[in-house]
Order: C-alpha cells, then structure tokens, then sequence
C-alpha cells in the first residue's frame, strides 16, 4: 500500500518545532513510537520539512533534536529545504521575523511537496502564507496551533477586532471581548497587540484572516480543558457569518520524556530529600531571565513565604544573544540569602530539568512564565501555578489559567514595568498556594487534579484527543481521495 504523506513545516524555534513533532508522532499512530523502521504497509509516512534556525544556537538545539528523533527509530522523516537568509530589517519584531521568515520559504516548501508526493501540508501558525503553496498544488492544508484555545479564539476575531478599535491597545483600560473567555483586561492581551501600527500586529491580523482558509486547525489543547472557547470557535462567534474550520484539539502534545543529565542530578537529589507536595518550583523558559532588581524581589519573597522552594535562575544574555546566561549568585541575589535559606531552598543557576521536577512527588507548586508547553507539563501532573507571564501572548495564558480554568492563583504584575513583582506580592502568592489552609490555594489545587485527569484520559483509548487525531486521519484520507478523483 502506498503511504499518504504528510509534510509537517514548523517555525523553526525549538519550542515549536518540538510540539509539531510529537504531534506527528501522535498522527503516525499506535505502533509509530515502537522503534519500527519499516514504513511499508503503514497508512501515513510523516516527513518533517525544516527550516534553518537563524540563530547558531537555535540551529544547535533543533540539529541536536531533529538528530535524536531521527535516530530514535520512531518513523519520524526530515527534509532539510534550502537554507534562505533571514530578514534583517525586523528591528526586534520578534512575530514579524519569524513570519516573514518562513514566508520565504514558500517555493522550497512547493518543491519539497512535489518531490515527495505530499498528501496533506500541515503548517506552523506563523507559516499561513505557505497554504497559497496548497492551494495551487490542490493539497489538504492545516494549520498547527501550539499554544491556548484562548489565543486562537483572539487571533480568529483580530481582524474584526481591528476594524472596532481604533485606538491602541496598551492605551485601552476597558476589556476585550473574546467569545468563551469572560471579558478581557486590555491589560492581558498579549504583547503583539500593544500597538495597531506595529508590525507584529499587522502579521497576527493576516494569521487570523488566513486561519480561516485552511481546511482544519490542528490545537495542542484538550476538550475537557478548554471546552467553552473550543465551543466558541466551532460554533463560529469567532468570526460571524463564517464557520471556522474543523477543529483537532489532539493535546496535550508533550515529549515527556525527561532526558537524563549529569549536571542536574543534584536538582533532582535535593528534591528526593523533601516531603512530598512541599516545593514551591520557580521556573521561566528557555528565554526568561532576572536582572538583580528582580531576582532581589523574588529572593526577599520566597524568604518571607517560609516554604521550601527550587528556583531556577539565570542571568541576562552575552552580547548578541537572546538566551539567557548561567546566573552569577553573587551578583543577583541578596547578600547572605543562600546561607539564610539552605536548610529549605535551593537555587539553580542554569537551565533545570523542568520534566522531572514537575514530575517529582516533592514538587506541589509552579511559578511560572506560562508559556503553554509548560503550562500543559505542570497540568499534566497536577501541579497548581502563579502565573508570571514575561513576553509573547503569556499574559493571556495568565488570565486563562486564573479567570477560567481556576488551576492558579493570581500573581499582580507590574507590565509597565517590565513585568516587575514586588516582593510582598511573590510571598502572598506563594503562602495563599502552598498554605494547606489557604482556601485559594486549595481550590486551584482541586481544579489542577481536575485538568490532571482529563489529561490522561484524552489521550487514553476513546478518549477525545484521540477521537480528534482519527477524525483528523480520515480527513487525510478523504482529502488525498478527492485530490485523486479530480486529478
């Protein structure tokens, strides 16, 4: 039997191209993750078109896992396209880069699909100008949407939302209508939307009015977590007098494999020696960092709060970089506060082993950035949070996981001031989620067991993620037949 090939094209950011590559793992289906080499006979074959990082140390980290998956025996296919020189005029416009970015791999994404026989084109959120290429070689077309229901509900109502408001939005004080979220703070929309002139607003107007010529949306979300936004968009309040593609909530899409390193077995050794449920964990992505104004505040918070906490901390980019550093101690923390603290607290100054920290049974808190992989690893098990959203579209994230999922406990934060926390606030929010009598913390503990089971169930057998990933096999189907038929 001749496979239907399926091109997946990620943004070539580690974070995204990772979750659209598990996702095609899920898409290849049982057996795909059995080490089976032999695609003969298998329905789908999953070939992964990617893109060069622009940055040295983006294209070591995505080389290294593409290597990895590529190695793993998973079934997994990768396509280099011809590397194109990035833009370099976006003057910091982190969405327009990576917009434009991948619009310029179009004709490489057209060659690629012919040349392989594609079936269906499955597309990163920021590469909706690639399904022109769909169009024209009459292919299926998905989108993959790596972040909240929430998010995509905002981004699908962006342009009217464009034509309503004709001020800016980081100057708006009243709330934003997001059909199956209660209203919105002006103040928690994401930083795309600050500024209508700006040119990363402009690329989400186009991404939204683009989502509704695919012929489907892939969401690394689960039903029973976002159930009212899913309901909003499929019943098209999203975008009046047009119904929204059909809708694959497949989630959580997560590698959960925690990959094993000797520089962080002593993170893990320091949580084995503490009571279960007792760590409040500190953690804010692969691109958050403090400066010592911060990193002071927090220090004076987590040592007021009187629970045990592991905080990892790092320092602010070398020249030219947009990763973070390993933290120097010294200079960003409080003098005598490790002495002060090292019977309860440990502070990590270096990437942390995120996976298996919220998988360890000490861990019984997360304070977080709210980028959604890490958001979707803390509900996986259970783990309640204080969202401190940093950048990107978290503070929506925030407002989410507060406003309407209930799994967290609110954190005040000073946006206007690069998203500033004093001290005082840090320490109510951690006692009123570690504090066995906190009413608050208790309710958020409740619902994030809630999302910890819906979770598991998804993906189980009948449930909905899996349901969602065979309705999304039998559109592949259907749509390679009547590409067939009218060929």
């Amino acid at each position: 039997m001749e496979s239907l090939n399926v091109l997946l094209l990620p943004e070539p950011g580690s974070g995204h191209l990772m979750s659209l590559i598990e996702a095609g793992k899920r898409l290849l289906g049982p057996g795909a993750a059995g080490g089976d080499d032999d695609h003969h006979g298998r329905e789908l074959t999953v070939t992964v078109l990617v893109v060069r990082p622009p940055t040295p140390e983006s294209a070591l980290e995505v080389d290294a896992h593409v290597r990895r998956v590529a190695a793993s025996g998973i079934g997994i296919r990768f396509h280099h396209l011809p590397a194109e020189d990035p833009p370099t005029d976006c003057g910091g416009n982190l969405q327009e880069f990576k917009s434009r970015y991948l619009e310029l791999y179009k004709p490489h994404v057209r060659a690629a699909a012919r040349e392989l026989c594609a079936s269906a084109l499955v597309i990163d959120f920021f590469a909706t100008p690639v399904l022109d290429v769909a169009r024209e070689l009459s292919l299926p077309a998905y989108v993959y949407f790596t972040s909240t229901a929430g998010l995509l509900a905002l981004m699908l109502r962006l342009p009217a939302l464009d034509q309503e408001f004709d001020t800016d939005f980081e100057a708006f004080e009243g709330t934003v209508d997001v059909p199956g979220l209660p209203p919105v703070p002006a103040g928690s929309t994401p930083g795309f939307m600050g500024r209508k002139n700006s040119p990363n607003f402009t690329w989400f107007v186009y991404h939204g009015r683009r989502f509704m010529d695919a012929d489907g949306i892939i969401i690394n979300t689960v039903a029973e977590v976002e159930p009212g936004l899913l309901a909003a968009i499929a019943e098209g309040r999203c975008v009046p007098g047009r119904p929204a593609p059909p809708l694959y909530p497949i989630g959580p899409v997560l590698d959960l494999d925690a990959k094993k390193d000797a520089s962080n077995e002593a993170c893990i050794r320091w949580l084995d020696a503490q009571p279960r449920a007792s760590v409040v964990f500190l953690c804010f992505g692969s691109l958050g960092w403090f400066d010592a104004a911060k990193a002071r505040e927090v220090a004076a918070g987590l040592e007021r709060s009187g629970h045990r906490f592991l905080w990892a901390l790092r320092g602010p980019p070398a020249a030219g970089s947009r990763h973070p550093s390993e933290a120097d101690l010294d200079e960003l923390l409080p003098e005598g506060f490790l002495q002060r603290t090292k019977e309860r607290g440990l502070v990590w100054p270096r990437w942390a082993p995120q996976k298996a920290a919220l998988a360890h049974p000490a861990v019984g808190g997360f304070v977080t950035h709210c980028g959604w992989n890490s958001t979707l690893e803390s509900l996986w098990h259970g783990v309640p949070l204080v969202p401190w959203p940093l950048y990107a579209e978290q503070h929506l994230n925030a407002f989410e996981l507060v406003s309407a999922m209930g799994v967290a406990v609110p954190l005040e934060v000073d946006r206007k001031r690069d998203n500033f926390v004093e001290a005082a606030e840090l320490e109510r929010a951690v006692r009123a989620l570690m504090d066995g009598d906190s009413e608050e913390g208790r309710r958020a503990r409740e619902k994030a067991a809630e999302m910890k089971d819906a979770c598991r169930k998804a993906v189980e057998e009948g449930g909905s993620s899996r349901v969602a990933l065979e309705r999304l096999r039998e559109a592949i189907r259907e749509g390679a037949r009547a590409a067939t038929t009218t060929a």
